[in-house]
């Protein structure tokens, strides 16, 4: 009963607390100068504006998140009617840029840092994804929706960093399954293939609820993970370890070494760790254990937790030459 009232409850304030519906929220994110050629520029409260663009903003920063591009920014402009974002169950949900309003629903939940949320209408990009009340839901960009939860906890943290277990995951069916493992994290008990299962002793229901635990997680603390490899069960203690790639940075594994890439994946750093492999910045990945890259993905694919080493074929200027890392 007490579940029914709060939904009724909950209803009722999307209904009828927020006065001109979707057409307003359009004027507002006009009348705002929120969508400013391939960026976002969203006014929030206490003289605040959150960005959404992958070059650095001409603006004061508070603070960044290089995986999402997203920017915390002082602005003095004052907006007299900010943004705020959602935190409450989403009863109607449309995307808005300049000149339209998009009613729909979210299709595919944002799975991590490197698959975004769909929707259900081609939208357009750079917009924003609102409710009724003009509250945030998610900021839709070129390969995706970054979903609200990531913009709150952007929001709300001094530091902007994620957890990482060493894996990636995919739902196949009812089960969310590791398609990639890190070889390089110490003590990564995670191999292709696995079914988890449970995460602190709770069910895991898909892979975009396990990712955002295992991001929001805090860096240093241990989880207990129930896994099924095979027709084993194995319960195992892992790690939160601090995330190294993802979104819009490379996200390979071998960053974790100091290697990391462009879309393209030509080397663009080096860290003092990665110098004795004798690489170049420039110099451009082929093959991982004798099978051809094309992108990162490609990568996470082929790593395999099984081998902690990997052959690389990279070609600088015309010749081609193998690296083996670990």
């Amino acid at each position: 009963m007490l579940r029914l009232l709060l939904a009724l409850n909950l209803l009722f304030l999307n209904l009828y607390a927020c006065k001109g519906g979707f057409d307003s929220c359009r004027l507002k994110v006009v009348d705002a100068n929120v969508i400013k050629g391939n960026s976002l520029h969203i006014p929030l409260k206490n003289n605040q504006k959150l960005i959404f663009s992958t070059t650095t903003p001409n603006a004061k920063i508070i603070k960044h998140d290089p995986y999402l591009s997203l920017y915390l920014v002082e602005d003095n402009n004052c907006f007299k009617y900010p943004f705020r974002v959602n935190i409450n169950q989403s009863l109607g949900t449309f995307g808005v840029d300049k000149n339209s309003v998009i009613e729909g629903k979210i299709l595919k939940r944002q799975i991590g840092l490197n698959s975004f949320a769909l929707f259900s209408e081609p939208l357009s990009a750079p917009s924003v994804l609102l409710n009724s009340c003009c509250a945030i839901e998610g900021i839709v960009t070129e390969r995706g929706i970054i979903e609200k939860e990531y913009i709150e906890r952007f929001l709300k943290v001094k530091k902007v960093n994620y957890g990482d277990f060493g894996v990636r995951v995919k739902d196949v069916g009812s089960d969310v399954v590791v398609f990639s493992s890190n070889p390089f994290i110490e003590g990564n008990r995670f191999k292709k293939g696995d079914i988890i299962v449970e995460l602190d002793g709770k069910k895991v229901k898909n892979s975009a609820s396990f990712m955002r635990d295992v991001l929001f997680s805090e860096i240093g603390s241990v989880h207990s993970v129930k896994i099924r490899r095979g027709d084993e069960l194995l319960t195992f203690s892992a790690k939160s370890q601090n995330r190294l790639g993802g979104g819009y940075l490379s996200d390979t594994f071998l960053e974790f070494l100091g290697i990391s890439f462009d879309k393209n994946l030509f080397i663009i750093k080096i860290e003092k760790k990665a110098q004795q492999y004798g690489l170049k910045l420039g110099d451009q990945l082929l093959q991982v254990n004798k099978k051809n890259v094309r992108q990162e993905g490609d990568i996470l694919e082929i790593i395999d937790n099984r081998n902690k080493s990997a052959d690389l074929l990279f070609e600088r200027e015309h010749f081609q030459f193998f690296v083996k890392v670990n």
